[in-house]
């Protein structure tokens, strides 16, 4: 036997699905904002003007050319290397080489794909850093 359905019951329904969503979202959106804060936090205490990796990483996320230019890429714009040392442009472009390659993965594989490249986080090498990552994140949620 069918019931009959009320169009207000699927539209509620329906709402209260695409809030959930929406709050998953944000969240998520939240949680990326907090690990850049932690990747920042790791590689140069914030400092844009850190240079590191005998001279082949600069800014606040102490990123590689090659880097860049993928990051770039991605964004599809054209910001030269030194822009690297600005945090608000730097920002920009670690976000989007992380969710490009970090599509669907954890926070934690995320920032090990910004340590090792499109598959650190499939390397060996870039777990200790995921742990110091993952020791930010836990104080910031305490701290919340």
């Amino acid at each position: 036997m069918r019931l009959p359905v009320r169009h207000s019951t699927i539209v509620a329904a329906f709402c209260l699905l695409a809030s959930v969503q929406a709050t998953r979202a944000g969240d998520s959106e939240d949680q990326i904002e907090q690990l850049l804060d932690a990747i920042a936090q790791v590689e140069s205490r914030s400092d844009r003007n850190a240079v590191g990796d005998s001279g082949r990483a600069i800014g606040v996320y102490q990123i590689h050319q090659r880097y860049w230019q993928d990051g770039t890429r991605i964004l599809g714009i054209d910001w030269p290397y030194k822009d690297a040392t600005n945090p608000a442009k730097a920002r920009q472009v670690v976000r989007a080489y992380l969710r490009h390659y970090g599509k669907d993965r954890s926070l934690l594989d995320m920032a090990r794909i910004h340590n090792g490249g499109p598959n650190g986080h499939k390397k060996q090498s870039t777990q200790d850093y995921a742990r110091k990552i993952e020791a930010i994140l836990d104080g910031m949620a305490q701290s919340s």
